[in-house]
């Protein structure tokens, strides 16, 4: 990969953060709806492969820098020999994993780098916190990051698997749907909770009210529908939707 040249380095923490931002978007769509272009570029016959994602949110497979010690920390090494040895969803898992672990490497390098303070690491690591980690958005797991604010986010009603099914009075944007409940004062307080907890299968961001969101019947993962090119009116021609990364997961077998 190519080193980040030392006029362009990022220096305040929210350069560094938006630095961070547009390498995980990059992994996240490496690891989801480009998984099968992934998938093939990590031939286990060639090298010593890493995955890297760019400022630009772009990703790229690409051989280890040859320069030691590189100007950046480097990924996971070696990710394409363990593709064909364990299932697919395990090695995605494990590559989202190494990815986190390398992100927030590269953001505090720069922090360290350019003598960033306690209060600017701790408002890096607060803004870093805020969007779920790559792991979490390959895996659907969404782990609560406030144990005092969050409810239970699996509670969700999927309703035949889209949120176009839910019923008509959700008519922009559906909403993730929280399980029937017994009618008291908390109702609407944990809905709220379970729809802030969704997270976009593709992009990674949260749920917002003014979106329209669709679920894939194969992973139960869900998405925007402006992620996966699904619109509410198509949406409602369609009896079981599979996401992209499920449909290239079927076409490869």
């Amino acid at each position: 990969m190519e080193g980040v040249p030392q006029h362009t380095a990022p220096r305040t923490v929210e350069e560094v953060f938006s630095d961070y931002r547009g390498r995980r978007a990059g992994l996240i769509k490496a690891l989801t709806t480009e998984v099968e272009k992934f998938y093939q570029q990590c031939d286990p016959e060639k090298e010593n492969l890493c995955l890297y994602g760019l400022p630009n949110e772009t990703w790229e497979v690409n051989l280890p820098v040859e320069e030691v010690p590189p100007e950046l920390p480097e990924p996971a090494l070696g990710i394409n020999f363990a593709r064909d040895g364990m299932q697919e969803k395990d090695w995605l898992s494990l590559v989202a994993v190494h990815s986190d672990s390398w992100l927030l490497a590269v953001a505090f390098y720069f922090g360290a780098r350019f003598g960033f303070g306690k209060s600017e690491r701790k408002r890096l690591f607060q803004m870093i916190n805020e969007l779920p980690t790559i792991f979490e958005v390959v895996t659907g797991v969404k782990q609560q990051r406030d144990m005092s604010g969050n409810h239970n986010n699996n509670n969700k009603s999927k309703s035949s698997g889209k949120m176009s099914r839910l019923p008509e009075t959700q008519t922009k944007g559906v909403k993730v749907s929280p399980p029937p409940k017994e009618e008291d004062d908390s109702g609407d307080e944990e809905a709220e909770d379970d729809e802030q907890g969704a997270i976009c299968g593709a992009c990674g961001d949260n749920y917002a009210h003014d979106e329209f969101w669709i679920c894939c019947d194969v992973c139960e993962k869900w998405f925007h529908g402006k992620c996966v090119k699904i619109t509410p009116a198509k949406a409602e021609h369609i009896k079981q939707y599979k996401c992209p990364g499920c449909s290239n997961k079927r076409a490869r077998v």
